[in-house]
């Protein structure tokens, strides 16, 4: 086993590097779904959700720059052309979402796929004890879980 300068074994530390990239293009997607329906939200809920689909966004974009550091901590290289996005991307590609309902539908399926790529990074994090990714993990799935509770309950949905 080859140890870098963090302490981590380097061939549990690439396979972590290539799901965060994973995440990271999900991620990219998620905040371009997320940028689209804060343009083009109409109806009678507009002003609420126009400024929480920003929040959403501005948070999204924060995680973004946080995935990418986490991997190049790693000694890889982040993911950083749409063409990479596309090819890894799992999350649902929303094009003019414009109805409450739906934007809000399309944020839950999308934390719920990113919510699934987490999941295995915290595993693979836990069994390459790294705890950097672990804690960024264990971080992201807590927020993003009471975003879905929330995005339900405006549904009028339960978890």
């Amino acid at each position: 086993m080859t140890l870098n300068s963090i302490g981590l074994d380097t061939g549990k530390t690439q396979q972590l590097a290539n799901d965060l990239n994973q995440l990271l293009a999900n991620f990219q997607l998620y905040y371009q779904n997320l940028r689209g329906i804060h343009w083009n939200i109409k109806g009678k809920a507009f002003f609420d959700l126009h400024a929480k689909f920003e929040e959403l966004y501005t948070d999204a974009n924060l995680k973004v720059d946080e995935v990418a550091e986490r991997i190049l901590t790693l000694g890889a290289t982040p993911l950083h052309t749409f063409d990479d996005y596309i090819k890894a991307g799992k999350v649902p590609v929303g094009k003019d979402v414009s109805k409450d309902e739906n934007a809000v539908r399309l944020i839950i399926d999308s934390l719920t796929e990113l919510l699934k790529i987490e999941r295995q990074i915290l595993e693979a994090s836990d069994d390459a004890n790294d705890e950097g990714t672990n804690a960024m993990m264990s971080d992201f799935i807590t927020e993003q879980e009471k975003t879905v509770w929330m995005m339900k309950a405006w549904l009028g949905e339960t978890v």
